[in-house]
C-alpha cells in the first residue's frame, strides 16, 4: 500500500487480493486508481497500476476471443417461452430471478457475482416461464447468443441514463423488450412519478419494481405472460369437474383442430366430439367443431371413440 493511502485505497486493494474472477479483479483495479494517492510518491503506483489494468484487459479479450463459438458455452434448451434478464452489474438481477422463480442465485454486494447463466421458472397461474438470469454487461462471461435468440428480453436499469448502455448490446436480439427499473423502494412517490412520465415519454414498456418490498412484481409477472402472445388452454376429460393443471400453450387465433394435434398426434379420427367451457364458448359445454377458434383460458373436452 503506498504512503498516505486512505481507507478506500485499502479496501480496494483488498478486493483486488480476494477476487475470484478477472472481472473482479478488473472492478478493484478501477477502484484502486481512482483511489490511490495523487502525490509525487506514488507515481511509479499509478503507472504501475495502470500497466496491470492494460494486460488484465488484454487477458480478458483475449480469453472472450477463444471463448466465441468454443465448447465451453453453457448450453441451455430453450423453453416454449423464454425470457432473458439483461443488465449492469449490481443491478440486481439475481434478486429479481429468485423474487420471480424457484431458483436459489448467488446474491452478493460485490460486482459481477453472476458468472454464469442461472435458470429459474416463473410459473404464471400454472404457466411456466423459463427466466435465465446472463452475467452482467461487461463481465468475462458476458456473450449475447441467448439474447439473440430469447422471446423477451427484461432490461434491468436503476436509473434512466443506463436504459442506452444496456440496449448497445440488443442489437440483434428480436425479443419483445420490458424495462425493468429495479430496487424502487428506495425512491419517494414524487420522484417515483416523475421516472414513471420520463419513461411514457420515451414510450418505452416498462415495470417499476422492488424485490425488497414486491412493489410491482404481480403487474411484472403479468407483463411477462402477455409479451409472448400466447393463449392458454386446458383440457379436462368427460365426467371430470376440474380441468388439469398445466395448460396447452398455443399461438393465438389456435383452432381445436390444432390442440387435437397436439394432444393426439396423428390420431383425430379417434375424436368422437368437442365441448369447451370459456371465453370462447356460447355457453359452458358448448359443442364445437374442429375449426373453432380458441381463446385464452378456454376449457377443451375431447370425447373419443
Amino acid at each position: 500500500m503506498p504512503v498516505n493511502a486512505d481507507y478506500e485505497f485499502a479496501n480496494a486493494e483488498k478486493s483486488f487480493f480476494e477476487a475470484q474472477t478477472d472481472s473482479e479483479k478488473l472492478l478493484a483495479l478501477e477502484e484502486m486508481m481512482k483511489t490511490v494517492p495523487k502525490h509525487k510518491g506514488s507515481e511509479n503506483i499509478r503507472a504501475n497500476l495502470r500497466t496491470r489494468y492494460r494486460k488484465l484487459k488484454e487477458e480478458i479479450s483475449e480469453k472472450r476471443k477463444k471463448g466465441k463459438g468454443g465448447a465451453n458455452k453453457i448450453s441451455i434448451k430453450k423453453s416454449e417461452m423464454q425470457a432473458v434478464l439483461v443488465g449492469l452489474t449490481n443491478s440486481g438481477k439475481s434478486s429479481i430471478l429468485k423474487c420471480l422463480t424457484n431458483a436459489e442465485p448467488k446474491i452478493a454486494s460485490y460486482g459481477f457475482t453472476t458468472q454464469e447463466p442461472e435458470v429459474g421458472i416463473l410459473y404464471y397461474e400454472t404457466c411456466p416461464i423459463q427466466i435465465v438470469d446472463l452475467p452482467a454487461i461487461g463481465a468475462d462471461s458476458f456473450e449475447t447468443g441467448l439474447i439473440n435468440t430469447a422471446d423477451t428480453l427484461l432490461l434491468v436499469v436503476e436509473k434512466i441514463h443506463e436504459i442506452p448502455e444496456v440496449e448497445k448490446v440488443l442489437e440483434k436480439a428480436k425479443g419483445k423488450k420490458i424495462i425493468v427499473f429495479n430496487k424502487i423502494d428506495i425512491y419517494d412517490n414524487n420522484t417515483k412519478r416523475k421516472i414513471q412520465a420520463t419513461l411514457k415519454s420515451k414510450r418505452y414498456n416498462f415495470e417499476l419494481i422492488s424485490c425488497k418490498t414486491g412493489e410491482g412484481l404481480d403487474d411484472l409477472k403479468e407483463k411477462i405472460f402477455k409479451s409472448f402472445s400466447k393463449i392458454r388452454v386446458y383440457t379436462k376429460s368427460p365426467n371430470q369437474k376440474e380441468h388439469d393443471n398445466a395448460p396447452i400453450i398455443m399461438p393465438p387465433n389456435s383452432n381445436i383442430e390444432n390442440a387435437a394435434r397436439i394432444i393426439f398426434h396423428s390420431r383425430k379420427d379417434m375424436i368422437k366430439k368437442v365441448k369447451i367451457w370459456g371465453p370462447s364458448s356460447k355457453f359452458g359445454g358448448q359443442e364445437v367443431g374442429m375449426k373453432h377458434i380458441l381463446k385464452d383460458k378456454d376449457i377443451v373436452e375431447f370425447n373419443t371413440r
